[in-house]
């Protein structure tokens, strides 16, 4: 056993002991080789277990040929099924034997089993994904129903079997158009366009039986950190007294083995592994995890699992793994495929996508708008790939309360499912949302924190951030100029310069920032598109690529990035490598400026406190109080750096999509024109201008320009500057004026600044 954590694969669903496999599983090939694999085992679609973290010794594929029919007609129910699908392929694959990319609302499914002679007392039915409502028939019996499309539906059928030949029936109504449904990047009305691809409608992961005991392990939840503690909670479906929860962890070193007391549900096990390997990038060590449910000696359910002892916190403006700065270089990953659509066409294809990121100098994805399947995450977990969980979260109906409803129910399981999951590190369960999204985001990043409060979560990437107080803030910035991208970013989220405590707002804790998109550099793009203008050659592709990646990279205080993104899909041309995978360019190229040294990883980064409040306001911003300014929205008539007379109106200025709380006066338009009256008693020793500025900004005291923003920057809170003497003296006894000129070129917008003395 050359690596700490073994999963067996059984022909038809026995998990072998480490000690037993190797000769077994030799002679098991031989004989299957010599007599030919039984054409269940050999023309099965993803054969493998699909989820290996609670894997049990007794169970049965029913991925292959289905009965499938399909109509509009939301009342109708099929009587024949004319059509056959191989599932677990979405009809609109190719690989679903059926490629049907048109929009259909509902579409149902059929087929028969016999069922093994398990000594297993009880059966579960699993469909991994069904998308979107979902109901299941077992010989008649409805036995579960869903709502969301991207987790387990799970259903005990014992009382529903019978001797002989049994008959599950499938229902997916799909409503892309209603504005309820998780959807993420697939199309809404038909055909791929923009950055909308192809649809899934219905099953699209694996249909699996598995037998469980009497009384069994409903659920279980893992934590284990990088000092060897580790709990176990494990929650029994049909509890019994006296049970006990007996956990055994071992790797290729030995075993060691842990008890709980015999108390109601849930049962709870906690120890200290001694000598623990803890899991990370480098080197991502797995121990072998089996839960048993025991009664009066006796095994009535078993568990097995993996388990990665790992810390992931937050200090300062630090993400630490295990205590260390690790630098995430990572990329975006939409989990589409040619073939397969969201469906892997193989477990090595799974696999593949994250050695292909590897190879270019990734050490993780993001995980974008879909809910990966637990086999990427368990090849992640062995292969030392940080992952962040997202949901397929873009362009639903965020005014619609029922909304409210799918979101919360679906998360909360896609964290159970995936809360044990060592490759996962971070949450992000939204992209890129609206203003209206702000109460929802705000609801599930809590419950998110509360539920979790192991990992890093994110209130949403990019655009609306709602939060006063979150634990991470991102951007996505998909400039292409080199210049302008450095610029933007040199210094940013640095020491908030000892700011007064009033003005931090979500700098309050030097809050941990990365670019969560950049580059999506096209290449070759045909009829299709990437960001910016496409290279016209190698050398102009990898100059722009560098020049982007190193201005991050060179940032001290970003504790990662995004690229987009790994592959091409459908008509996205900006992928590292194209849709069905083969390089574009010498894997050596990319990997020298995606692993490049990040100076955050040398960077040191000393206890921080805010300044003392003792600064005199001169002039004050939307925190000190309620002040107007007169504002214009056109240029004012000449000499008006000197002061102008306009609309009265309240700062801060800004389209509301984002720092509501701050925005006093709405502004859409590109350019503000703001001007200020104030009085000053005696000139300051010491003044600054604390500004929250997006983007383009100037600001004038007594005719005299004092600051001017950095070409192409903005920022995502207040940041002090310090007014040099020449700009100090400016300032005059008696009644000055302040002059303001803000230009938004794109992108959202805000302006808000105050002036003060010491």
């Amino acid at each position: 056993m050359a690596t700490a954590h073994t999963i067996m694969r059984p022909i038809m669903g026995c998990r072998l002991r480490p000690m037993q496999w190797r000769l077994k599983f030799v002679l098991l090939v031989s004989v299957l080789l010599a007599l030919g694999l039984p054409a269940m085992a050999r023309d099965i679609p993803r054969p493998e277990h699909p989820l290996p973290i609670a894997e049990r010794a007794e169970w049965l594929n029913l991925n292959g040929p289905w009965e499938f029919w399909e109509t509009q007609d939301d009342n109708a129910e099929p009587t024949t099924f004319p059509d056959e699908i191989i599932v677990p392929f979405a009809r609109e694959s190719k690989l679903s034997g059926l490629e049907r990319t048109e929009a259909v609302r509902n579409v149902w499914y059929r087929r028969t089993f016999t069922m093994p002679a398990w000594k297993s007392p009880r059966q579960r039915l699993h469909i991994m994904a069904a998308d979107f409502r979902t109901r299941v028939w077992v010989n008649g019996t409805l036995v579960a129903t869903a709502i969301g499309g991207n987790t387990p539906i799970t259903a005990d059928i014992t009382a529903a079997l019978r001797a002989g030949e049994n008959e599950i029936k499938v229902h997916c109504f799909d409503d892309a158009e209603g504005g309820l449904q998780p959807l993420g990047k697939q199309t809404r009305k038909g055909g791929s366009q923009g950055i909308f691809y192809t649809r899934t409608t219905g099953i699209w992961q694996t249909v699996w039986l598995e037998g469980v005991g009497s009384s069994y392990l409903r659920d279980f939840r893992v934590r284990a950190d990088a000092n060897g503690f580790f709990e176990v909670v494990a929650e029994p479906e049909y509890v019994q007294p006296d049970m006990t929860l007996r956990v055994s962890i071992r790797d290729i070193q030995g075993e060691s083995n842990f008890n709980s007391n015999p108390l109601t549900a849930p049962l709870t096990v906690q120890g200290q592994f001694m000598n623990v390997r803890p899991w990370s990038s480098r080197d991502p060590h797995l121990y072998d995890l089996t839960l048993q449910l025991v009664r009066n000696g006796q095994v009535l359910d078993e568990v097995n699992s993996y388990i990665g002892f790992r810390t992931v916190s937050i200090q300062g403006p630090r993400i630490l793994i295990n205590g260390e700065p690790v630098f995430q270089r990572l990329v975006l990953d939409q989990g589409f495929y040619p073939d397969g659509v969201w469906t892997a066409p193989s477990d090595e294809a799974l696999r593949n996508d994250i050695k292909l990121a590897q190879d270019v100098g990734f050490n993780g994805a993001r995980l974008h708008q879909k809910v990966f399947e637990p086999r990427f995450l368990y090849h992640a977990a062995k292969m030392g790939y940080l992952c962040w969980g997202e949901y397929p979260s873009y362009g639903p109906d965020y005014d619609n309360p029922a909304l409210n409803r799918v979101w919360v129910d679906e998360w909360t399981r896609v964290m159970q499912r995936d809360r044990n999951q060592t490759a996962v590190i971070g949450w992000c369960p939204f992209n890129e949302t609206p203003r209206e999204a702000i109460p929802l985001q705000g609801t599930i990043y809590r419950m998110t924190r509360l539920a979790d409060p192991g990992r890093p979560a994110i209130e949403t990437s990019g655009w609306s951030h709602g939060l006063s107080d979150p634990s991470i803030l991102d951007a996505h910035d998909y400039e292409q100029d080199p210049v302008v991208f450095r610029r933007r970013w040199q210094g940013h989220n640095s020491k908030p310069n000892d700011l007064p405590a009033r003005y931090l707002g979500r700098q309050s804790n030097w809050i941990p920032f990365m670019v969560s998109e950049y580059g999506g550099i096209g290449w070759n793009t045909g009829e299709g598109w990437g960001y910016g203008n496409p290279p016209k050659t190698q050398e102009e592709y990898f100059t722009r690529l560098r020049g982007l990646t190193l201005a991050l990279l060179d940032n001290p205080n970003h504790f990662g990035f995004v690229y987009t993104q790994l592959t091409d899909v459908e008509q996205e041309k900006n992928g590292v490598y194209t849709y069905d995978r083969k390089p574009k360019f010498e894997a050596r190229l990319f990997r020298e400026i995606f692993g490049a040294r990040a100076a955050y990883e040398q960077a040191e980064f000393p206890a921080w406190q805010p300044a003392m409040d003792d600064w005199r306001v001169l002039v004050g911003s939307a925190v000190d109080a309620d002040h107007e300014w007169d504002m214009l929205l056109t240029p004012p008539a000449h000499e008006w750096t000197n002061g102008f007379k306009g609309e009265r109106a309240k700062g801060g200025f800004g389209r509301k999509d984002g720092f509501e709380d701050l925005i006093r006066t709405p502004w859409t338009t590109a350019d503000i024109y703001l001007s200020r009256s104030f009085e000053v008693t005696s000139a300051p020793a010491a003044a600054r201008l604390v500004i929250h500025y997006d983007n383009a900004t100037k600001v004038w005291i007594n005719g005299k320009l004092v600051w001017e923003s950095p070409a192409g920057a903005w920022n995502d809170g207040y940041q002090a500057f310090e007014l040099n003497a020449a700009a100090r003296a400016a300032l005059k006894d008696g009644t000055n004026t302040i002059v303001v000129h803000c230009h938004q070129d794109s992108g959202g917008q805000f302006i808000d600044l105050a002036l003060l003395g010491r």
